[in-house]
């Protein structure tokens, strides 16, 4: 990819392959287009030269499919609707939500998804939608969502069994334990709303633990699927929190990342203490989005996107 590329616009989301430590395989969301990488991250080219578009597609989210390695899908979110591809990005299916076209700000993927088919998107003023046949037809699920600015959403690991989703929303955080069919609202304090950023224990179905980064706040865990909350590195983890990542192993491996606008910050003992993800590590602009495909060990990659473009591996 060009220069041009790291001087273009805000970086919405990123998405890597289940097998990007083989494959190296990532997706890049932006106001510019989608943007695919088969290097880790090092080098980008449009996924979208194949649609011949008189002007940039804005696309807001990305998702990628748990079975990328043999089904190939990835999902974008742009104006009014969600593209489907199955060939890893070089065709596109388009599917329209409804008119006026929402604005989607999230994309999930049921982790059994090659049974389920199931997908759902957050919008930013129109709630959720759910797709169960593999982003073909797409249905507005709010019933009992009382807010419906969706900035945040997570899926649960064991979701073929328990079905559990969670979002949050600009006045607070909701769940749903039946596929995103209906919704209660959580017992988030809403006063720290809103909430810019969910994450799931990789053991949710025994822990009952998540994360909620909230915007001017900082960080919050409850480890009892969401009735008690507690404010996790008060002193250290403020203001907004774009972003939160777990181990893969998490709590075996207790650490926990954050991104901050211009910091990210681990915690190797569950958040009792934290430092700089990398000694000497600069960060000049505002982060947007990351992804840590390859757990948080010290050594492993981390791609981060820029709210004035480009994304970085760390």
């Amino acid at each position: 990819m060009t220069e041009d590329y790291q001087s273009q616009d805000i970086v919405y989301s990123l998405a890597t392959s289940p097998n990007f430590a083989r494959d190296g395989v990532c997706f890049a969301a932006r106001r510019s287009g989608l943007f695919r990488s088969d290097d880790g991250g090092i080098t980008w080219r449009s996924t979208y030269d194949v649609l011949n578009l008189d002007a940039p597609l804005a696309t807001t989210a990305v998702a990628v499919s748990p079975a990328f390695d043999s089904d190939h899908s990835v999902f974008a979110g742009v104006p009014g609707g969600i593209l489907r591809s199955v060939n890893g990005g070089q065709s596109w299916l388009f599917a329209v939500l409804s008119s006026p076209p929402p604005l989607i700000s999230t994309l999930v993927i049921s982790p059994d998804f090659s049974e389920d088919g199931t997908l759902l998107a957050g919008t930013m003023e129109d709630g959720i939608y759910c797709s169960v046949d593999r982003g073909n037809g797409w249905s507005a699920w709010n019933f009992g969502l009382l807010d419906l600015s969706v900035l945040s959403m997570a899926i649960s690991p064991d979701f073929a069994n328990d079905e559990t989703v969670f979002v949050g929303t600009e006045y607070g955080v909701f769940c749903s334990t039946n596929g995103g069919r209906s919704w209660r609202e959580v017992a988030f304090p809403t006063e720290f709303a809103p909430v810019l950023s969910l994450t799931l224990s990789p053991g949710y179905a025994y822990d009952g633990t998540l994360w909620a980064g909230t915007e001017s706040y900082g960080l919050f865990c409850s480890d009892d699927r969401g009735q008690t909350w507690r404010r996790i590195g008060e002193d250290v983890v403020s203001g907004a929190v774009n972003a939160i990542a777990l181990s893969p192993q998490f709590p075996a491996k207790p650490h926990i990342l954050v991104m901050l606008n211009q910091a990210l910050l681990v915690s190797r003992d569950v958040g009792q203490s934290w430092s700089n993800w990398k000694e000497g590590l600069t960060i000049e602009q505002g982060m947007a989005c990351l992804a840590a495909p390859q757990g948080l060990d010290p050594d492993a990659p981390l791609l981060v996107g820029f709210v004035e473009g480009g994304v970085r591996r760390i």
